[in-house]
Formats: structure tokens, sequence, C-alpha cells
């Protein structure tokens, strides 16, 4: 009778903790900051009715695109091209939140972007993103991706294209307007 009962109590506390964790997970980021009252410049973060930060003014909000390469800054690995563009796609939704298609997964998350002066470049950041974890046959992008997501911090819009940059020169990954999708 005791070691039932002391299992079910460690049973208990494992569970709890990892509920606990889960609960925490993602939630390590602070909320961008609003800009101040009368600075001059246009908030590019609003507030959802449920609290979340989504970027209002962001020329990228509602935006769909498609992979076209990966451009390391390692010249060992070089330009790594999808075999099928289709299958990484990215939509940008004006809500703030975010569907990546990566290859034969997915991933849905939050994204935020400030842009700089002229909107063609800017700041621009994944938050938390819950991606499912099937096997894709290789070759596969969809792993890399996924691992690289939480290291964007930049963006940059040239003929047509979105440039995500990673940070301390990690990478670059190049999109085009995905040709059923409303990009701009």
């Amino acid at each position: 009778m005791l070691k039932a009962d002391c299992w079910s109590a460690t049973s208990r506390a494992l569970v709890a903790g990892l509920m606990g964790a889960v609960a925490l997970w993602g939630c390590g980021r602070p909320a961008p900051a609003p800009a101040a009252a009368g600075s001059g410049d246009a908030a590019s973060v609003s507030a959802s009715p449920d609290g979340a930060s989504m970027p209002a003014s962001s020329p990228l909000a509602g935006t769909s695109w498609r992979l076209v390469e990966l451009q390391s800054m390692d010249d060992a690995q070089g330009t790594t091209s999808p075999i099928d563009r289709s299958r990484y796609t990215m939509r940008l939704l004006a809500d703030g939140t975010v569907q990546l298609q990566l290859d034969c997964n997915r991933a849905t998350g939050t994204w935020t972007s400030e842009p700089g002066a002229d909107s063609t470049s800017g700041h621009f950041e994944f938050g938390p993103l819950a991606a499912t974890l099937a096997a894709c046959p290789p070759p596969t992008l969809g792993e890399r991706l996924a691992a690289q997501a939480p290291y964007v911090r930049s963006y940059f819009l040239q003929d047509g294209r979105l440039s995500l940059s990673l940070m301390a020169d990690g990478g670059i990954w190049i999109w085009e307007p995905e040709p059923d999708g409303p990009s701009r």
C-alpha cells in the first residue's frame, strides 16, 4: 500500500512539473514595448484583443511567400535551394500570427516586425513556434528552418523578394511571393 501511495505522489509531482514547464515554454521573451506617446514614430506593433502583439503597420502583414534559397555565410555550405519551392511556404498574417509549411511539417506561431525609415527593411522576429515533427524524406530543409527561426532578426525587401537575416551572420533566407498568396 505504501509503495502505491509513493508512486502516486511521485507521478503527480512529475506531471505537475511537466505541465508547469509546458505552460512557461515560450514565455521567456518580453513583449515589445509600445512607442512613447508623442514620439513622432508610428507604432509598428499594436495589441490584439487578447493582448498579443501584432504587426499593425508592417509592410509584411498579410503576405505569403515561398522559399527560394538559404544562403550560408559559411563557404563550406554555400547556398541551398529547395527542390520543390511549394513545400516551403510562409504566411505572415495581419494579426501577428505566422503559418509555415516546412516540407512535410507545419509550424504556427507569432511574428513581429519594426520597419525602418523606408519600410523596405527593418527588425523582424518570430515568436515561439509550435511545429509538427514528422520525419520528412531527405533531402529536407524543414528541420533547418525550424531550428534557425528563433535567430531571425531583420528583413529586407528588394525586387519583390523578402530576405530574412539571421543574427551574427548566421545566414539569409530568400523568399519570393507565393503565386496564389496575397504578397505585396
